[in-house]
């Protein structure tokens, strides 16, 4: 399956902040992406908090996929999303960070209207 965008969120013990991370993602107007999550093998609370939030993305139809294991840091993470974004242009969001209501239809507008790009 094909999407425009993929967002991936990277973390380790992120229990504080990823869940309204993963509400900011999950609250947008655009559904043509898909969202993935490497974790680090978080021991707290993180992977409780990804796994509530499964469900609601297969509702919206929206690609969730997860991942928990050892890396060697920040961007052996991202490497790791990258190899499983199926996605045309890549997003990269903290576990600290949220995304304001509407972000990825505006990043989608600005991506298709920059053919060349």
């Amino acid at each position: 399956m094909s999407v425009l965008l993929s967002v991936i969120t990277v973390s380790l013990n992120s229990e504080l902040t990823i869940e309204k991370t993963i509400q900011s993602v999950l609250n947008q107007n655009f559904t043509d992406f898909e969202y993935i999550i490497v974790d680090g093998k978080s021991t707290d609370n993180t992977l409780q908090i990804i796994k509530k939030y499964e469900s609601q993305f297969h509702q919206k139809n929206i690609p969730f996929t997860w991942i928990s294991e050892s890396d060697t840091g920040i961007y052996n993470a991202w490497n790791k999303g990258l190899q499983l974004a199926k996605g045309d242009w890549i997003s990269f969001l903290g576990s600290d960070d949220i995304y304001l209501e509407g972000v990825l239809a505006k990043y989608a507008k600005v991506v298709l209207s920059n053919k060349n790009a």
